[in-house]
């Protein structure tokens, strides 16, 4: 189908349309100086007029000269948490006199659909990874399937590159390719303020039907890609090229490894605020009386030390092996895993991490010196 213009009103049209048809809206707003997603009703719980500066370490929200929706990055939230919930009940058991009964009782998924306003192209290539590793060919993982199902995704191409975004070098972004049901992109500055629109499928056809749009002119259409090539162009980072399964398993020995462990404080901030980390650890808890146990599943960090523990102790007891296990495992490893790269450019993990230790500068470093 070709690209429609939709207008501001007809934007608003949108999510008062997903809401008719039993959507829980997730989109970004503005809470605790950063965006962050959580539940909308309208645009004007939106970041309306925002924009965000990232750098290594260092993250600030400051006003836009224009009153766009989208006009930001991304912030510290990924999707992740909807889907692949930081605590998940497993099962219960509850003891009745002698007896003891074993419940399966998971917490239930979520009676609504979930409705993604505004994912980013990074973000759709991240639940892709998410798909390969938490669905696969097989059963899965039942939890996740259920969330997953029928997620509606309304996509936002971008039109904001911050200080530590290279999705462009990871060829997963600023443009929307695939995974979505509608991709808009802001035309800000448009009169009136409107969105080039894409459908990519049934569901996505069948809601911009109901709406009121128009074709796109080709001025429109060369606007909202002048919009991604600028945002391409202003990427603030870049991921040296090369095959990067070769480059660090070959450098397993490298020196620079502990130049990186003499900055990371392990607090594992970057696997927290990262879209492809899906490491969990299992834990039992019990009431004081004895009487109920439950299990639940919870994020955990390949950063944390109990991660690694054996039958005799940590296996990587030290910051140097645990930040190699990181970052092999989300560049190179992850490819045997699940036969794509685990980083999808958002830098998030540059942002958030307090001593600002850079991902791309490490390959760079590494690639640039010879293995020790």
């Amino acid at each position: 189908m070709p690209p429609s213009l939709l207008t501001l009103e007809g934007f608003t049209a949108l999510l008062a349309e997903l809401k008719r048809r039993a959507h829980r809206l997730l989109g970004p707003t503005v809470r605790d100086g950063v965006i962050a997603y959580a539940d909308i009703d309208s645009a004007d719980d939106l970041p309306r007029g925002w924009t965000d500066e990232q750098s290594g370490g260092y993250y600030r929200l400051r006003r836009r000269t224009d009153a766009a929706l989208f006009g930001y990055a991304v912030g510290p939230q990924s999707w992740k948490p909807f889907l692949h919930p930081p605590i998940q009940r497993l099962w219960r058991a509850r003891r009745t006199g002698n007896d003891v009964q074993i419940e399966p009782e998971p917490e239930p998924a979520p009676a609504q659909r979930l409705a993604f306003i505004g994912a980013r192209a990074c973000e759709l290539r991240a639940l892709e990874l998410m798909d390969r590793t938490l669905l696969g060919d097989g059963p899965g993982d039942p939890h996740y399937r259920a969330r997953r199902r029928q997620v509606f995704i309304v996509a936002v191409n971008c039109s904001s590159a911050s200080g530590t975004c290279f999705c462009a070098s990871m060829n997963a972004g600023p443009h929307v390719r695939d995974g979505f049901d509608l991709a808009l992109t802001e035309l800000a500055d448009h009169t009136p303020h409107a969105f080039v629109v894409q459908s990519a499928s049934d569901a996505g056809s069948s809601v911009l039907a109901a709406l009121a749009h128009r074709p796109a002119t080709p001025q429109e259409i060369d606007s909202a890609q002048a919009v991604v090539e600028r945002t391409r162009a202003g990427m603030g980072r870049e991921m040296p090229s090369g095959d990067l399964h070769a480059l660090l398993l070959a450098n397993l020995e490298h020196p620079r490894w502990d130049d990186v462990a003499q900055r990371c404080l392990a607090c594992g901030n970057c696997t927290m605020v990262c879209p492809t980390c899906l490491c969990t650890a299992v834990n039992d808890v019990g009431d004081l009386g004895g009487r109920e146990i439950s299990r639940s599943r919870r994020w955990d960090s390949c950063f944390t030390l109990d991660f690694s523990h054996l039958h005799g102790g940590s296996i990587r007891q030290s910051n140097r092996s645990r930040y190699r296990q990181w970052m092999t495992h989300k560049l190179a490893t992850s490819q045997d895993q699940s036969g794509g790269c685990g980083c999808v450019g958002c830098g998030r993990c540059i942002t958030w991490c307090p001593v600002g230790i850079d991902i791309t500068e490490e390959v760079r470093a590494m690639r640039g010196a010879p293995s020790g």
